[in-house]
């Protein structure tokens, strides 16, 4: 598909086989993207001790990535729709493999988390125009299909990152200690960009788009002062600037939404589509996604800093006590889209968030019955059933969420999903600073640390288990059932939904 004629002639995306080898692909990327964030938790004790990096440091190797991905993820997404999703993909994972030869090669805990912020800000290309692609290629019949394959990724994406991170570590090969965990990064990138470029199809937006540059600017302003004082606070005892920034962010935010409103009008090419909030089931999720987030944010840090260095377990068996949790992910989501959503709808999103209340609540038991006695056994019962209402949730909300979006927004609208997941996983890190080291002394003493750690992880679980109900309340507002599963859904005549020969030009 090389000259403009056999781009005319190009089979509808349904009828094209190359669109399951794209998905392959893309899905890889995003799988390298989510087991680089496990990876990096579970060996977050170990690059403390190796590099002498201080709690600020670990805090922005995991921060400084969010931010950076947080505040270009609605960009790229853009950029995918006007430049084209195969382009920016191909960039995306071209400078996120580069990114992560600069973590792995890292002298110092300084250039670490500098190489981080730029992972993170290659990320932002590369990760929006996964959910774009799949958009714009797949039928809407064919997308419940995908996103449950997408849920099983996420699943297996937290299976395989604690225990590669844990093994990775434990073998210190070649004496490279933690690096391992980012140079595994090169050859799948390296195959990824290969691969990419042969069978990804390119497309973008079907009528011509600018960069919204003022929008750039204000929100990436908007994010950075909502986020960095967030991140900071704590270590710099909350300073009086660091909320009247974080008020200042409301107020970008305003300028932001009215800029945007302009720009529409003016030249149909704003950064943000604000239409897009008009569709009830797009708004309603994000939403949704944003609060997730940041329960998301901080159970997985405050998880894995209370069984490393609260119950002073090794990297190895933090990471094998994870198993649990992360195949019932998998099992869970994989089954969601494909057989529960169309017969139950929305309920089993809400299901999904009580279930994971409940396993919540069972950790909290647990870890005030059996204190620093507790095995890796028993953490399995509140794992697997939080894991399973974790899974109910992840794969269908992204088909919740985009089951109406015109395809010609699709980069626009999976910026903003993972925008707003981003965002609430670093204000969820931002908030381990209140919730977790908040509850605790900044003097303890060698006996006092494994205590402290297991009830300032109690505390932490009680304001996790706050989020998952306040998600059930906020499932109320989403569409019963997701588009594409209600009859008729996928004719010319429903709203929001581009029919396939109208779909955006495909460019082989």
């Amino acid at each position: 598909m090389t000259s403009s004629s056999s781009t005319l002639a190009s089979p509808r995306p349904e009828a094209d086989r190359r669109r399951w080898f794209a998905l392959a692909i893309v899905m890889t990327a995003a799988f390298m993207d989510l087991v680089d964030v496990t990876i990096v938790n579970v060996a977050i004790p170990s690059i403390q001790r190796d590099e002498g990096a201080s709690f600020s440091h670990i805090q922005w190797i995991t921060a400084g990535y969010a931010l950076a991905f947080a505040a270009g993820l609605i960009t790229g997404g853009r950029l995918g729709d006007i430049y084209g999703r195969k382009r920016l993909f191909l960039i995306g994972i071209g400078g996120f493999t580069l990114a992560s030869a600069l973590c792995g090669f890292a002298v110092n805990p300084d250039m670490l988390v500098a190489s981080r912020i730029l992972q993170g800000a290659m990320a932002a290309l590369m990760v929006p125009q996964v959910l774009s692609i799949v958009h714009a290629t797949f039928p809407a019949h064919e997308r419940g299909k995908v996103f449950g394959m997408f849920g099983a990724i996420v699943g297996l994406g937290a299976v395989s990152g604690p225990i590669l991170g844990a093994l990775l570590t434990e073998w210190n090969l070649f004496g490279l200690e933690w690096r391992p965990i980012f140079l595994i990064n090169l050859p799948v990138g390296i195959a990824g960009l290969i691969l990419g470029r042969k069978f990804i199809t390119e497309s973008k937006a079907p009528h011509a788009l600018k960069l919204d540059l003022v929008g750039v600017v204000l929100v990436t302003l908007g994010l950075l002062m909502l986020l960095y004082p967030l991140t900071r606070g704590r270590e710099l005892g909350w300073p009086t600037w660091g909320y009247v920034v974080m008020a200042g962010a409301l107020v970008v935010f305003a300028a932001l939404v009215a800029y945007e409103k302009r720009k529409a009008a003016r030249d149909g090419s704003p950064l943000v589509e604000l239409s897009l909030f008009k569709v009830k089931s797009f708004a309603a999720g994000i939403a949704v996604q944003t609060v997730f987030g940041v329960g998301l944010g901080i159970f997985f840090l405050v998880w894995t800093l209370y069984m490393q260095v609260g119950l002073g377990w090794s990297v190895l068996r933090a990471g094998l006590t994870g198993v649990p949790f992360s195949i019932a992910v998998s099992a869970a989501a994989g089954m969601s889209v494909q057989m529960l959503v169309p017969r139950f709808g929305r309920k089993v999103l809400q299901a999904g968030a009580l279930i994971m209340a409940a396993g919540v609540l069972i950790y909290i038991w647990e870890a005030e019955r059996y204190g620093m006695s507790i095995a890796s056994w028993q953490m399995a019962l509140p794992l697997v059933v939080m894991g399973a209402g974790m899974g109910l949730i992840v794969a269908p909300l992204t088909d919740a969420i985009l089951s109406e979006v015109p395809r010609e927004h699709s980069g626009s609208a999976s910026g903003l999903i993972n925008t707003v997941q981003q965002m609430g996983n670093a204000l969820g890190l931002g908030l381990v600073s209140v919730v977790f080291f908040g509850s605790m002394s900044d003097h303890l003493s060698r006996p006092e640390v494994g205590p402290a750690f297991v009830d300032a992880f109690q505390n932490a679980l009680i304001w996790v288990a706050v989020v998952m109900t306040a998600i059930f309340l906020l499932m109320f507002a989403l569409p019963k059932r997701p588009a594409q599963h209600v009859e008729g859904a996928e004719t010319a005549g429903t709203p929001g939904i581009t029919p396939l020969d109208k779909a955006p030009e495909l460019v082989g």
